[in-house]
């Protein structure tokens, strides 16, 4: 009994230091963003100072006509969401396409997943910059290889226009992280068990088959995590869409983080910042929940 005691106080002092940093760094803020979240604070005041707003900020959030929605809170909701579904249904059906082809074990495997996998390692920033030349109007590669072929009525400012931009985001939100979910799934893939694939092809099972009925269920926690990062990844994007559009052509691309920082650096309103960060904790954790019970359910 003594040495189960002291095996537990050892384990328990062994952990202490990554608990005291696990909350300091994520539950305290977490906490601290809910408490703001209920005042009218502008950041620099004593909080106590502050008046109390109760869930003023909350009800500011989702109101039709007044204040931050007049910037658009539920538009930028829409859009995460919007970037969410393209991310399950569009980047992560490449990825996989591009996971069971190299876990095949074709020629080159090896450089082409460096290759894929390249974008993940680039800073955003840098990323952000490329697809700024890309999509410039007038010396931009995309336009100028369209006016190239003729298709000059196709060629347009395309992070300009509240038509083209929120798609002119997400293309390289799809380019950068298509290879991160790809080497995720890869992982995966070489692990099924070669005894499957082979008992599958003693029976005449084809690759498609084998694919489907085999490789993909056995990987399904990879793919339930895959799906996670993708969905709470787009509902927190920031860096990409700031430094592409910064939200704009009149708030048509806004996601609940650029009007965050807008909230936070630009108007000093710390309370609704807080708001709308606690509102996106709570969509992560909510979403992370549903996809978690929906795995469960199909297993």
């Amino acid at each position: 009994m003594k040495n189960t005691f002291g095996n537990k106080v050892n384990i328990f002092l062994f952990l202490l230091p990554a608990l005291v940093l696990f909350f300091g760094i994520l539950i305290a803020p977490v906490i601290l963003s809910g408490y703001y979240s209920f005042f009218s604070w502008d950041g620099m005041k004593p909080i106590a100072e502050a008046e109390n707003l109760g869930f003023g900020n909350y009800k500011e959030l989702f109101s039709s006509t007044e204040g931050v929605n007049a910037i658009g809170f539920v538009k930028a909701m829409g859009n995460s969401l919007l970037l969410a579904l393209l991310s399950v249904f569009i980047q992560l059906p490449m990825s996989l396409g591009l996971a069971l082809m190299l876990g095949r074990g074709i020629k080159g495997e090896r450089a082409f997943l460096s290759i894929y996998f390249m974008p993940v390692l680039i800073s955003t920033v840098v990323i952000g910059q490329l697809w700024l030349k890309i999509y410039n109007p007038s010396y931009g590669i995309l336009n100028v290889a369209l006016r190239g072929m003729g298709l000059d009525s196709l060629a347009k400012t395309w992070l300009g226009k509240k038509e083209t931009a929120l798609a002119a985001c997400f293309v390289p939100i799809l380019w950068q992280y298509v290879g991160y979910h790809m080497l995720l799934m890869y992982a995966g893939v070489k692990s099924v068990p070669t005894e499957l694939r082979e008992a599958a092809m003693l029976d005449g099972a084809t690759d498609g088959q084998i694919n489907r009925f085999i490789v993909i269920p056995y990987i399904k926690p990879i793919l339930k995590v895959s799906v996670i990062f993708a969905v709470t990844g787009s509902l927190k994007s920031f860096d990409l869409i700031y430094v592409l559009t910064n939200g704009g052509p009149f708030h048509s691309t806004e996601v609940p983080s650029t009007l965050m920082i807008n909230m936070l650096f630009l108007r000093n309103r710390y309370g609704m910042g807080s708001a709308i960060a606690v509102i996106l904790i709570l969509t992560c954790f909510a979403f992370s929940l549903i996809i978690n019970a929906i795995f469960k359910q199909e297993d």
